[in-house]
């Protein structure tokens, strides 16, 4: 088959979005298909892959270090048609998810679309939720899952999250796995790990608390750095280190120094993903208070290398951190610094998490993955090649192309209206179609340009 992964994130930007996108590419090539990724042009990406298609983009007023797509030039989409895609799968609603999903209306190509974020936890971003509420995004979430052949849930928390905003589509419950050797325990020897703790001015004999991700008011960062000063005060030799970076580091840092905490909490910034297993093992622990995660990527992560994990109690990691088996959970903010206490002092139970931990993500591996949404992508293109078998075939294949052809004179009726060229805008409107096609059962997959 031939994949096309739609999505508004993708490395160099660290987050679950992106990973779980380059892990699914990873794996169905594996299997024998040719996978494209469409992302926004992004400063520091490479353009080495060929695979990797980049789109015009523009960084997001509202979310830092988000891009969004603009107009798309008439060359781009001729492109993306002469890629024949069976399968269109998108990785988000917003810029590149609405030009897939008209892409998939113009061209009859089966659309899948993975659900990854719970837009409720980030009205705030918009005018702290006075222009986008919580049921505008329940509404908008609705209307573009219901345009989808099918639907990917990461979690069954998603699930029944659609459900309950009206989601009429089969929706399949499919966790993202992980590439397991990219975090195992034995992959990196004590000299890089020593190296790794040195740079964030750490010795052998300090006990890590790590946090790692975007640092974002939705992770509820603030709830963690509370306990910080109750933890130090019982355990003066822990530090807490934070790897990732994001519009709320400065309230963050600020929040340290106000808990009198500076000395003992490192912010690491933003590390390159390829060495992102490394900086699990700098942490002798690994801690969340966050509760807008739809897939808890980075708990099967911690597991993996090795670490035990304290989390907030939610739905969404229900069946990958149990309570006592394989992490700790906490309800109250308040019951945290205990929590985190409990495992500092007690390096017994920390061993017992970490190897009940390692058993329980060998369960989430990417192949897994991989073998399931292939599954559900055959099943969608046999469901979809029986509807449109039919006799007038020929007659549908002219519509589309008909279609495909005025997105074309519009795409570059907006890309010469951007550039104030009338006298150009002129000629591109008396442009005449392409002659005519014959439909023949012969040829008829010969002319069909967008399948």
């Amino acid at each position: 088959m031939n994949i096309g992964l739609f999505t508004d994130t993708y490395f160099p930007q660290l987050n679950g979005v992106a990973a779980s996108t380059a892990t699914l590419a990873e794996q169905l090539r594996a299997k024998g298909h040719t996978v494209y990724i469409f992302a926004p042009t992004m400063p520091g990406a490479s353009d080495n892959d060929p695979f990797v298609i980049r789109m015009p983009s523009m960084p997001c007023g509202f979310i830092q270090n988000y891009r969004v797509g603009l107009v798309y030039p008439p060359h781009v989409i001729r492109k993306i048609v002469s890629l024949h895609l069976d399968i269109i799968h998108t990785q988000t609603e917003f810029s590149l998810g609405m030009f897939a999903k008209s892409l998939s209306k113009i061209c009859a190509i089966p659309m899948i679309h993975t659900y990854h974020t719970m837009y409720e936890d980030y009205v705030h971003y918009f005018v702290n939720g006075a222009l986008v509420t919580k049921s505008m995004a329940h509404k908008f979430s609705r209307l573009f899952c219901n345009f989808a052949s099918h639907v990917i849930a990461p979690t069954e928390k998603v699930r029944q999250s659609l459900l309950e905003y009206g989601v009429t589509k089969p929706i399949h419950v499919i966790p993202t796995g992980i590439r397991l050797e990219r975090f195992a325990v034995g992959r990196f020897s004590k000299e890089e790990i020593a190296a790794a703790r040195a740079e964030f001015g750490l010795d052998e004999d300090t006990f890590v608390i790590l946090v790692l991700g975007r640092m974002t008011k939705e992770k509820s960062i603030d709830v963690v750095l509370r306990a910080m000063p109750e933890v130090f005060s019982q355990a003066p030799n822990a530090r807490l280190l934070f790897v990732g970076d994001g519009q709320y580091r400065p309230e963050l840092m600020a929040l340290t120094e106000e808990l009198g905490i500076q000395d003992k909490v490192i912010f690491g910034g933003f590390r390159p993903w390829e060495k992102i297993g490394l900086y699990y093992q700098v942490g002798n622990l690994f801690v969340s208070a966050s509760q807008s995660e739809t897939q808890g990527l980075t708990f099967v992560e911690a597991m993996a290398a090795g670490l035990p994990v304290v989390a907030r109690n939610d739905e969404c990691i229900r069946g990958v951190v149990e309570d006592g088996v394989t992490g700790v959970l906490f309800d109250k903010e308040e019951d945290l610094p205990q929590k985190l206490l409990s495992l500092i002092q007690n390096p017994q139970q920390c061993q017992a998490l970490r190897q009940a931990g390692l058993q329980k993500s060998a369960t989430l591996s990417a192949e897994t993955f991989g073998h399931r949404v292939e599954a559900l992508y055959l099943s969608v293109m046999a469901d979809w090649n029986a509807h449109f078998v039919r006799a007038d075939y020929a007659e549908h294949l002219a519509h589309i192309r008909h279609k495909h052809h005025k997105l074309l004179r519009l795409a570059a009726y907006e890309l010469e209206r951007l550039k104030h060229n009338q006298k150009q805008i002129k000629k591109l409107v008396r442009l005449p179609l392409k002659k005519p096609l014959s439909f023949t059962t012969e040829n008829r997959r010969e002319n069909d340009d967008c399948r």
